[in-house]
């Protein structure tokens, strides 16, 4: 398994290493030990799948009170997957990174991206439909769930929507600015 650096500090891309032949492939995508080793989490709490259409954009989400970690991936179609730094004390404060994941294929990768607690997180749909999991290492918590709104001129976020019009859930489209947000307690 291959842990590769982000622009953000502590976001990584996870390359799982496949093995494969005529018959197909396998590959191993979460092993303790292994994600222990490279600093990331060795147990999570809850996993979600979500299944959208093309221009479909959720977030940006993050939770209060009981953050989330999460590992997503792309079982289907692909996605457009941003993070944004949310910790007050962090170097990367306010800013945000891109990354486009895909369905793995037999010539796609598998990768995954790891998301930690203090950061928002959202992506946009790219492909005709997509299916998305993540594990978090929390549960769900609505009393801490918060949103900055997607498009918040400040965080400034290059959007791949080339001729889309977003489809966002009232919520989202309710979102905080990045500069009225609840943000998470510096620790």
């Amino acid at each position: 398994m291959q842990i590769i650096d982000t622009p953000l500090q502590d976001v990584k891309l996870v390359q799982p290493r496949r093995f494969g032949d005529d018959r197909g492939w396998f590959t191993e995508v979460f092993n303790e030990q292994t994600f222990e080793a490279a600093g990331l989490p060795r147990q999570f709490s809850q996993d979600n799948q979500s299944f959208s259409t093309k221009g479909v954009l959720r977030g940006l989400h993050y939770q209060l009170g009981r953050p989330q970690g999460k590992l997503v991936r792309v079982l289907s179609g692909a996605i457009w997957d941003v993070a944004v730094d949310l910790r007050a004390n962090s170097p990367d404060f306010g800013k945000w990174a891109g990354f486009t994941l895909t369905a793995p294929s037999a010539t796609n990768p598998m990768e995954l991206l790891w998301i930690p607690e203090g950061f928002a997180h959202g992506f946009l749909v790219l492909s005709d439909t997509a299916e998305v999991l993540y594990k978090t290492t929390d549960l769900y918590h609505p009393v801490g769930d918060r949103c900055i709104l997607w498009n918040d001129p400040q965080l400034n976020i290059a959007w791949p929507l080339e001729g889309l019009t977003p489809s966002v859930s009232s919520k989202d489209a309710n979102g905080k600015l990045f500069a009225e947000a609840e943000l998470p307690p510096v620790e």
